[in-house]
C-alpha cells in the first residue's frame, strides 16, 4: 500500500526479504531500485521542507537561523502576504 506520496513501502520491505532470502529477477531489481529511488526522493523533500520552515532560537532568545534557511523563510512569508 502506496502512502500519500506514493511510496509503497509494504513492497520495498517485501522485496529487500526476498532479495536476503532468495535472490530477485531482473525485473524485481529494476522494481526494487525504482521504489528505493521514490521513497528517497520522498524523504528528501520532506526533510528539505522541515528544514526549511524551522527557526533556530538559541536559550538567550536570539534568532540563530542560518542565514540560507532565513532568506528561504523571508521570501515564503513574502509569497504569502501577495
Amino acid at each position: 500500500m502506496a502512502d500519500k506520496d506514493g511510496v509503497d513501502l509494504q513492497r520495498i520491505n517485501e522485496l529487500a526479504k526476498k532479495k536476503k532470502e532468495k535472490g530477485l529477477t531482473e525485473k524485481e531489481a529494476k522494481e526494487q531500485s525504482k521504489l528505493r529511488k521514490a521513497y528517497l526522493d520522498s524523504f528528501r523533500e520532506k526533510f528539505k521542507q522541515q528544514i526549511e520552515n524551522t527557526r533556530v532560537i538559541d536559550p538567550e532568545g536570539n534568532d540563530v537561523t542560518p542565514d540560507k534557511v532565513k532568506n528561504i523563510l523571508d521570501s515564503k512569508n513574502k509569497e504569502d502576504k501577495n
